[in-house]
């Protein structure tokens, strides 16, 4: 299982927007078979980026995936908390596709220090 620590800033963190993280890192959890999931790490900050911000896009998420050999990054801003995490989600899955791509054209032996 991956290994999932969520952060707010800012504001509350209810269950409802746990339980919407948690189902986004369930689903992330199926392009990682390749990958060793004991050693990777999901760090998701989710917040109002200061009190006093009140209009224009003021909740973001930020998604740092930790794998062997490499560090994944998405950040999203958007109106409402549920379209940042999803898009910053669906950002994380293509650049984990890629790596993989990647991953499978290197030579064997490149793949196993992964």
């Amino acid at each position: 299982m991956l290994k999932t620590i969520v952060r707010a800033v800012n504001f509350k963190l209810t269950d409802p927007i746990s339980q919407h993280i948690n189902g986004k890192s369930i689903d992330l959890e199926r392009f990682l078979k390749r990958f060793d999931t004991k050693a990777a790490e999901l760090r998701v900050e989710v917040g109002l980026p200061s009190r006093h911000h009140r209009s224009g896009e003021i909740f973001y998420a930020e998604i740092n995936l930790k794998l062997p050999g490499k560090l994944l990054r998405a950040e999203e801003k958007h109106f409402e908390l549920s379209a940042a995490l999803n898009t910053a989600f669906k950002d994380i899955e293509t650049q984990v596709r890629k790596f993989k791509g990647k991953a499978i054209k290197q030579k064997p032996e490149k793949i196993s220090r992964l």
